[in-house]
């Protein structure tokens, strides 16, 4: 079973992904996994982006050309996983992420893609590896879908390192709808983003109803 927007009833998701790009077989092993470790308890299913956004993500990363990309939040390396396949034969995808049980998973289907040398995977705090890299003008893309309290620092962190036009792509920025009446921490720090970014004229602005909400920011 793979994620859903809550926007769309279940017939409404299942006619999307009828009329979108179709995953392959390594694709779609890799949504069986990982919806098969969240049966078990060891993950949940809804850290995992749908296929159809997964698709967008491919299409637009070929769209624009990008040559190098990061990722912040890798989980078991489906988003990954599509944007590699969108950079060209000599591009790049640097992945963020701290759990080592998750992202072995991701590596071995990185492999049986044939996209290993595409994708470099550091472990560690995400913050922390992104302050260590230049502060210089180095992505064409970034994703960002971690801990949703530091996505503001991250962003931060990211603005520099953004070519001219670069896109971010920052998920679940309407997180199941709680953006609207927001209790919890993570409901306000995504509520709060949210109207900050809208504000900042250093980014182009669109929240999309793709998935659970999926801004699409571009560096001015």
């Amino acid at each position: 079973m793979t994620p859903r927007s809550f926007l769309l009833t279940p017939e409404l998701a299942d006619y999307v992904r009828a009329s979108s790009e179709t995953p392959d077989d390594v694709a779609a092993d890799l949504i069986a996994e990982t919806a098969a470790m969240a049966e078990r308890g060891e993950a949940s299913a809804t850290m995992q982006i749908g296929p159809e956004q997964g698709a967008f993500m491919q299409l637009l990363t070929r769209a624009l050309g990008v040559r190098r990309a990061i990722e912040i939040g890798t989980f078991t390396g489906l988003s990954a996983l599509y944007v590699a396949r969108g950079l060209p034969d000599d591009g790049s995808l640097l992945c963020l992420d701290v759990n080592e049980d998750w992202t072995a998973v991701a590596q071995r289907y990185w492999a049986r893609a044939g996209l290993s040398d595409r994708i470099e995977l550091r472990l560690g705090r995400a913050i922390d590896t992104l302050r260590g890299l230049p502060a210089q003008p180095t992505f064409d893309l970034a994703f960002v879908d971690a801990d949703k309290t530091g996505y503001a620092a991250y962003l931060e962190e990211l603005h520099p390192r953004l070519t001219g036009n670069a896109v971010v792509l920052v998920d679940n920025t309407l997180w199941s709808g709680r953006v609207l009446d927001p209790h919890s921490d993570d409901d306000r720090a995504i509520a709060e983003l949210n109207a900050s970014l809208v504000a900042d004229l250093r980014w182009e602005t669109v929240l999309l109803p793709i998935a659970d909400g999926l801004t699409m920011l571009r560096k001015r």
